[in-house]
C-alpha cells in the first residue's frame, strides 16, 4: 500500500488523472492526500470535487484558501471573486452534498505512524505540533457547526498579524484559517506578513519564508504544503513544498511519503490555463 501526497489541484482534473495513471494507482490499496485547493480556476472543478469524494477513505485532503471561498460564495456572502470560475459546482445537482462533504475537511492532517503532517499554507512559528492541532480543531468545529457560514463571511481580512493565547472569537478564528490556508512570510518576530507575495529571493528584506523563522517551534516536525505555486517542488528545512504551479502551466507534483526511505518527486507538465496573480 502506497500514499501519495499532491500539491494544489485547483479543477485540473485531466492532469490529475494523467499523474494517478504514472503512479500506477492502484484506488483498492493506495490513498492519496491532497494539499488542499482542490477547487478554482481550472477547468473542471466539479470533477476533481466528486473524484476525490468518491475515493471516500482512500483520499485525505485539508482545506485551501480556494475551496474556503467556494463554500463562501455557496453562503451567497462571499463576493463575486472567482465565481466564474466555480459557475459549473455552484450549480451542479449535487452541489449541497460535495459542499456539505468539503467543510467536513481538516486543516490539518497528522499521520503519527508515518510521522507527516498536511496542511495548505503554513505554520505561524509560535505554534508546536500541539497547538497547531487544537487550533485546527477549534476552525473546523465551527465550519462543522449550524454557524459556519458567519465563519465564512468574517475569515476575509490581514488582521491579526500576531499570535496570542488570549486571542477571541473571530480574531482568533481568522489568524487560525489565515495561518493553514494564506500563510507564506512571517517577519522576524513571527508576525504574519500577508501582502507579501512576491518570489522567493525577491521578498521584502523584512520577509522570511515561514519554514525559515528563527525559533519555529515546528522545526523537528515532518510538514507537507502547497499554496506557493512560485516556490515549486523544495524539500528542505524539514518542510516539502508540493505546489509546483499545474495551473499556471508549471507542472503537477506528487510524492510518495515514506518514513524511512528517500521522497522523489513525480511531476507531470501542464498546459497552463491561468495567468498568475501571486494568489
Amino acid at each position: 500500500m502506497a500514499t501519495y501526497a499532491f500539491g494544489d489541484i485547483q479543477g485540473c482534473y485531466d492532469e490529475l488523472r494523467r499523474l494517478l495513471e504514472r503512479l500506477d494507482f492502484d484506488p483498492r490499496h493506495d490513498k492519496l492526500w491532497f494539499a488542499g485547493d482542490l477547487v478554482n480556476r481550472g477547468p473542471e472543478s466539479l470533477k476533481v470535487l466528486r473524484f476525490v469524494k468518491s475515493l471516500g477513505a482512500r483520499a485525505v485532503t485539508v482545506l485551501g484558501n480556494h475551496d474556503l471561498h467556494l463554500l463562501a460564495l455557496a453562503t451567497g456572502r462571499g463576493g463575486q471573486r472567482d465565481k466564474g470560475h466555480l459557475a459549473e459546482v455552484l450549480a451542479a445537482p449535487d452541489r449541497d452534498e460535495l459542499l456539505d462533504w468539503l467543510r467536513r475537511r481538516p486543516l490539518l492532517h497528522h499521520d503519527a505512524r508515518k510521522g507527516f503532517s498536511l496542511i495548505h499554507a503554513g505554520l505561524p512559528p509560535q505554534w508546536d505540533l500541539a497547538t497547531a492541532l487544537a487550533c485546527a480543531g477549534e476552525v473546523e468545529a465551527v465550519l462543522r457547526g449550524p454557524d459556519y457560514a458567519e465563519l465564512l463571511v468574517a475569515m476575509y481580512g490581514d488582521t491579526p498579524r500576531l499570535w496570542s493565547p488570549g486571542l477571541r472569537g473571530i480574531e482568533r478564528l481568522r489568524f487560525i484559517v489565515n495561518c493553514f490556508t494564506r500563510l507564506r512570510y512571517c517577519d522576524r518576530d513571527g508576525g504574519l506578513m500577508l501582502g507579501e507575495k512576491a518570489p522567493l529571493g525577491r521578498q521584502s528584506p523584512l520577509a522570511l519564508p515561514w519554514f525559515q523563522v528563527p525559533g519555529r517551534a515546528t522545526r523537528a516536525e515532518r510538514i507537507l504544503f502547497g499554496h506557493w505555486s512560485t516556490l515549486g517542488y523544495r524539500a528542505s528545512d524539514n518542510v516539502w513544498a508540493l505546489d509546483s504551479g499545474c495551473l499556471w502551466g508549471g507542472r503537477l507534483t506528487a510524492i510518495r511519503v515514506r518514513r524511512k526511505k528517500p521522497m522523489v518527486p513525480v511531476q507531470l507538465d501542464c498546459v497552463g490555463y491561468a495567468i498568475p496573480n501571486g494568489d
